[in-house]
Formats: C-alpha cells, structure tokens, sequence
C-alpha cells in the first residue's frame, strides 16, 4: 500500500499536520497516545496532502485555480461565490490518479475485512493542513460526509472534499487570516462511524467558551448525529462538569439546561443521512445521564492535559454498545489567545425585550435588523448590520463580519456560527427560536450578552458602556473586597473580576429566576390546584420528582457560583423571601398570609423554625449538603437572615444539625447577617453562637430608623451614613474583633458610597462586598484614599 497516499490514523501524530492536516493528525494523535488512557476514537485512514497535490497536477487545474483566485477581491460576495462554484466544479469533475484511487480502495477493503467482509458505513472528513493550529480556527470550512458506504461512493466523496477546500467561506477564511491558497492542501479522512443515530452527540469544550474560566467543561448534547449540534441546526442540552469534583471523584454536574431538541439527523435508508423530529418524550429529557456526562468529561480533561491547552471536541455516544467516543478534537482558539485586559460591557438604557436565547461572548452591538431568509440573500447585509437569520453556518462567514451582531432562531453556544462569532468579536444570540418571526428589517435594535447565558434582543439602539481594566495592574487596599452575587448564570465571569470571594451569595434569585415554584408546592405535588399542578410539570421535565427538581436546581446554582470562586469563600445566605414575594412563585398565593409589613414580617430565621416552613427549609439544607458533601465544594459557608434574638439563632443551629449541617464539621461556617439593631447590641452573644457577621446595611438602616425601604413616603430619609447606623455598625465591628471572629458588609451601603466603603476600613472591618458593577471603581477609589 503507497503510505505517499494514505496513512492510517494509528501511525500520525501531530508532528504530521503538513502530511494530513490539524484534524486527521490530532485523530492519529489520540490513537497513538490516549488509547490507554482509556479515550475511544474511532479507527481509519486520511489521503495525504502528496495526493492532493498530485490530484490537482494530474488534472492540470492547480494553476487555473491560482489565477482564479489571484484576480478575486472576496469581500464582493456576488463574485466569491461565483468565483468558488466555477473552482469546486473543476475539482469535482476531476479524476483520481490510479495510484490514489487504488490506495483508498485498498483502505476501505481493509476497513471492511476488519467489519467482517461487509461494507462498512464512514463517515470522509476534510483536514486542511493549516487548519486547527491555536492561532487559527477554519472550524466548519470543508465539508464532512456521513454514513458513505461502498468504495465507489467514498472515492466519490473523497472528491467532494477536495473541493470544499474552495468553499466560499474557506477562501475568504484564508485570505483574511493571510493563508495562501497554494500552501494550503487537504487530507480526506475516512473514519469508521460511530452509531449515534441511534445514540447522542454532541460537542464539547475543556473551559467555557464566554467567561475563559478554566475549570469547567462545557458539553452540548443532542439526538442523532452530532452535525445538527455543530451546524446549529438545533437547541441542545447543555451542561457545566467541575473538572475538580471529576478528579476527587465526586458528583461534578456544576449545572444543566434543557434544550428543544426538535429534531435529529438518523441514516437514510440508502446511505447519506436523513433529519426527523425528536418525539416529545425525548425532548422532555435530558440527553445525557451523569454518568455519561462524567465519562465524557474525563476523556475531555484527558485530552486536554495531553494537548496542554483548552480543546473544541466532537464527541458522540453509539446506541449500540452505548460508549462514549471522540471524533475530533482540536484547540479553542478565542478564550485561550485571550489577555489580561478585562473588558466589561454594560447596557444604560432599556427596551423592550423582543427575543432571547442562548448569549455568545459577552458584548453588546445595535444596528437595523436585517433578516436573511437564506444564503442567496447574503450580499443584503450591510456594515453595522443586526444579522437575523433562522441558522446560519460557516457558508455565511464573509458577511458575518460585516454585521454588529448575529441572532439565529436554532443553534447552541458550540455550533460553527457561535464559535466563528466570538472569533470575531461579534455578539451572537443563538436558539431563540422565533428571531426570523418577531424582528422585521429595518427595525433598530440592541443584542445583549453581557447579562449572563441568556442573551437578549431590546427595541431601539440603547446606550452601552465598555470598561476596559489591566487586571495585574490593581493596586493593594487595607481590606478584603467580595462581591454580592445572585446569578449563576455570571459568575464565572464575575469571577474574571479582581476579587477575594463572594461575600453574599443570594438564593432568592436561584430560588425565582430557576426554580420559580413555591417549595411547599413541590412538596405537596401532585396534591394541588390543577393550573398549578400543569406548571409545576412544565417547569420541571427532566427531573425525577419535583423535590429532586428543587434540590438539584439550587444546588447546581450554588454550586455554580462558588466553583466559580473556589477555593476563595462563597458566603450563601439562605432563604430571605418575604411573604409577599414568595406568594409572587408559582403556588405560592396558596401559602402565604397577607402581612401589611412584609419587611418586618415572616421571614428569615423565624421561617426556618416554624411549623409551616421547615419541611421546606429542609429541602433547602438538602441543596447545600449536596454542594458541600457530594460536591466537594467546602468554600460554601452558611449565612443565616433576620435573625431577631439570640434564642432564635440558638434554635437554627440546631436546625442545621437536624438536617446534617453541623457548624465546624467539614470546615462549615455559620455566619449571621447583622442587620436588626439587637444583632449589634447583643453582639457578643450572638457572636457566642455563629462564626461571624455580615452587616446588612439595607435592613439596619430601616430598623434602625424605622423607615420601611418599600415606602416611597420617606424614602429621602433612608441613609446608611446616618450617625445611629454608623454608631451601631461600630459596636458591631469591635465585638467581632475583641472575640476574633470575622466581620463584613454585604448591604448595598459600600456600592453606592465609596466614603462608607473607606469608613469601614478605617474601621477595620475585615471585607466589604460589592455588587460586580462597582468593584473596580471602589478598588481604586480606596487605593486612592491611602496612597
């Protein structure tokens, strides 16, 4: 067999990218290194750039296409596309040399001895020799075939490959990044299937793509063939596995969203693929179990530690022997070449909001709507654009960079559009589901990413603005500075923030924004009112019971926030609804009294004890045993609300140990928000029970002052500078300091007023914690008051 023509994957390495390319030299790379390792990569062999080479000579159009391509000017998308179809057409009308088409004959003839005499199914895959290095993604350029069988049909193929390397976006790829065509070959691997028409695929990244954190992997999951997922042709699952839970062997799921699902890419039934609906069942459920959803993560760590840098793999499950295996994998080029400038976007004005879905990168972009029904309609995209189509995949690069943002109705975070968006550095709101309906040309709007994993799509052009901050260039100041964190859906790029933890977590925002169902109703389910009863079994599809719903929800939202933290503290305050917000929860009205001062009311510690709230509470201790014990993620400290009097606090505790969480064990700590005036005047006893305080400036100002905050009557009077606030924090600050227990702030007093910020310091209050918005500028402004 002439190895100057084929090479089989076992003998390539990635020293041989000039010999097979980026993809099919990190395939051989895999087999050779990682089989042990326990990492399943299906077998084959790759044409080598000689063949393409000899290819082109033997039909005697390299110089033709050279020409063709010197004389193109690529940013006129009328004349690339003419251009790349008159190229493509010479290349697929082209022969094999006898030597090539022999040694792929050959190949496949052994391929199927191996399959027991019979022709097996592969999947011909392009592999540019340029293509995957870390500075350069060509993600999707050339095309890949699935389900070829018969030597016939894969020589047929292996063409159609060869002429993908003159795709439109390929060449326009190549001239912007300063490639020249001619240095450019193509391999075409051919590789066993794995049956994930009958299984799952999907793809995955070894950090998350928007934020660059390093310690989660982020999989997208979805029926069928992985090419829907990768083109975008549907919203998968997605999930967050904590690489360290995966190596301490503990439960690693950080966090999981359900996807549609619509639709899946199966075998037609005489070769090539066909697409069909998901039935509703398996929409309803998540695509992968914890357990694949592990085993994949730690093939994905195996090879990313092997690469030594963040890696894009394809990955898919076979549903016939149910394993899980790598097609490809190759190096994250965006979050890894990224610096140590941090960028923050942050919208001023407000819209209304027309769409959403899933948000790529974290900036902001507005311009006029322009809806792109189709890839013949592309040259309509002018510069500054909003580019709203119903998919799009890597055939609409060379306008994509034209457009100030991208909104697609299908498609995740790791199809080719969003991977070639955040090259770009353009805002991308993907999977909305109903863009191409709800936007109409020429409409002006604003796409938001900067506002978590949910991107959003307001009316109008809103003011915008972008923070740009040296991150080694922080100055040091006398104080620990946290921050106030509530959505999970952030703080992996809060986290990017100059930080020293998290020192107030909120559960309300998990508790309403996720979860949205009052948690006596999910305990009563199915006992409850009809209407009730339907949401509830809306809201928690995926999930075994609606109490498995509630418990794993919080706890991947915590989990979330203090993975992202780790190993810095994570303070969680536990639940502190009001009656009249949590009536506001699905059920909830069933439940709740009506108070005619919620704000003093039932809440905080008094919930956790009485007869009607503990078995709820309870669920919510489950939530944090989970996070600490199963997690690993023992950064988690407890804050306990409202605590009014120091019998009341000795009752909690004991609470907590009831339902396993036991103050000391572990390393847990319990702290307790100061915030009613008897918390500061009785300090030391209460300091006696709990590790610690937290100052909510908000409620001690309104309890010290008597004035409710939800009163607009007497709200120019609400001021936590106030000499009786002040003098109070006082007491609290040095109780804490005689008895060597840590104190902080938490309410929302330091954010507004940088004088309170620098008071408490001189104080010697141990942190202040800050909303993400005003970290930066309170930094400076007290590294500034002591220089």
């Amino acid at each position: 067999m002439n190895t100057d023509m084929i090479r089989w994957f076992q003998t390539l390495k990635m020293g041989d990218v000039e010999i097979v390319g980026g993809k099919n030299a990190s395939i051989g790379e895999m087999i050779q290194g990682l089989a042990g390792a326990g990492v399943r990569v299906p077998g084959g062999f790759a044409t080598t750039a000689d063949a393409f080479r000899a290819f082109l000579t033997h039909n005697r159009i390299e110089e033709k296409i050279n020409a063709r391509l010197e004389a193109l000017d690529v940013n006129d998308v009328v004349a690339l596309a003419a251009a790349g179809r008159e190229i493509r057409g010479w290349v697929e009308q082209g022969e094999l040399p006898a030597q090539l088409e022999q040694a792929i004959r050959d190949g496949y003839a052994q391929l199927a001895q191996e399959s027991g005499g019979l022709d097996p199914d592969v999947a011909v895959r392009s592999s540019a020799t340029a293509e995957d290095l870390p500075e350069a993604s060509f993600a999707g350029q050339q095309e890949t075939f699935l389900n070829v069988r018969g030597a016939d049909e894969v020589l047929r193929h292996v063409r159609l490959v060869f002429a993908s390397l003159y795709n439109d976006r390929a060449i326009s790829y190549r001239v912007h990044h300063n490639f020249e065509h001619s240095d450019v070959a193509l391999s075409a691997g051919v590789q066993r299937m794995v049956r994930t028409d009958l299984g799952v695929s999907g793809v995955a990244f070894t950090l998350d793509t928007e934020s660059g954190y390093r310690d989660a992997v982020l999989v997208t999951s979805s029926y069928g063939l992985g090419e829907t997922v990768v083109q975008g042709a549907v919203n998968p699952d997605e999930f967050f596995v904590y690489k360290p839970a995966l190596e301490q062997g503990k439960r690693a799921v950080l966090r999981r969203t359900l996807g549609s699902k619509q639709k899946k890419m199966i075998y037609a039934a005489g070769g090539g693929v066909q697409t069909v609906d998901v039935e509703d069942a398996e929409r309803a459920a998540f695509s992968l179990s914890d357990e694949d959803l592990t085993e994949l993560a730690r093939q994905c760590v195996t090879i990313e530690k092997h690469y030594g840098r963040p890696m894009d793999i394809e990955w898919g499950k076979d549903g016939r022997d149910g394993q899980i295996y790598i097609l490809q994998a190759r190096p994250e080029t965006v979050q890894s070449r990224a610096g140590r400038t941090l960028e923050r976007f942050e919208l001023q004005g407000q819209g209304e909001v027309l769409v959403e879905g899933r948000a790529v990168g974290n900036r902001i972009g507005a311009g006029t709507v322009r809806v792109v029904r189709d890839v013949s309609q592309m040259e309509q995209v002018q510069d500054g654009d909003v580019l709203v189509a119903d998919m799009t995949d890597p055939d609409w690069e060379p306008v994509m960079k034209r457009a100030s943002a991208i909104v697609t109705n299908r498609g995740g975070r790791t199809c080719h559009a969003a991977i070639i968006a955040r090259e770009l550095g353009i805002p991308a709101v993907v999977g909305t589901g109903s863009a191409t309906r709800e936007l109409k040309s020429g409409q002006a709007v604003t796409v938001s990413c900067a506002e978590g994993d949910t991107g959003y799509v307001y009316e109008g052009e809103l003011d915008f603005r972008i923070d740009r901050v040296e991150l080694d260039a922080m100055p040091e100041v006398g104080m620990k500075i946290m921050m106030n964190v509530a959505s999970p859906d952030r703080a992996f790029s809060f986290a990017a923030l100059p930080n020293d933890g998290v020192g107030l977590a909120r559960v309300e925002f998990i508790c309403s924004n996720v979860i949205g169902i009052h948690p006596r109703a999910l305990l009563d389910y199915p006992n409850v009112p009809e209407d009730v009863k339907a949401q509830i079994e809306e809201k928690t599809a995926g999930y075994s019971s609606p109490r498995d719903f509630f418990r794993d929800k919080l706890a991947e939202g915590v989990a979330s926030i203090a993975a992202a933290f780790a190993p810095k503290p994570v303070i969680v305050r536990l639940s502190d609804f009001k009656s009249n917000e949590y009536a506001h929860l699905i059920g909830g009205r069933e439940y709740e009294p009506t108070e005619e001062n919620p704000m003093i009311g039932f809440r905080g510690a008094s919930r956790y004890r009485s007869d009607d709230f503990r078995a709820a509470f309870a669920l919510e201790c489950g939530a944090m045993k989970v996070v600490r014990d199963d997690m690993g993620l023992t950064n988690v400290q407890l804050m306990i609300p409202f605590v009014r009097t120091v019998d009341e606090g000795r009752r909690i505790l004991d609470i907590l140990r009831e339902n396993g969480l036991v103050q000391g064990e572990n390393g847990l700590k319990v702290i307790m928000m100061c915030e009613v005036p008897s918390n500061a005047l009785l300090a030391e006893q209460f300091l006696d029970l709990f590790d610690g305080f937290s100052i909510g400036s908000n409620d001690l100002t309104q309890l010290t002052l008597a004035l409710d905050r939800d009163s607009g009557l007497v709200a120019d009077m609400f001021d936590e500078q106030n000499e009786a606030v002040l003098a109070l924090m006082d007491m609290a600050i040095k109780a804490a300091k005689a008895k060597g227990k840590y104190v902080g702030i938490c309410g929302q007093g330091p954010s507004d007023h940088p004088a309170l910020a620098q008071w408490l310091m001189e104080r010697g209050i141990d942190s202040v914690s800050l909303n993400p918005d005003s970290v930066l500028s309170t930094w400076l402004h007290l590294a500034g008051e002591r220089a």
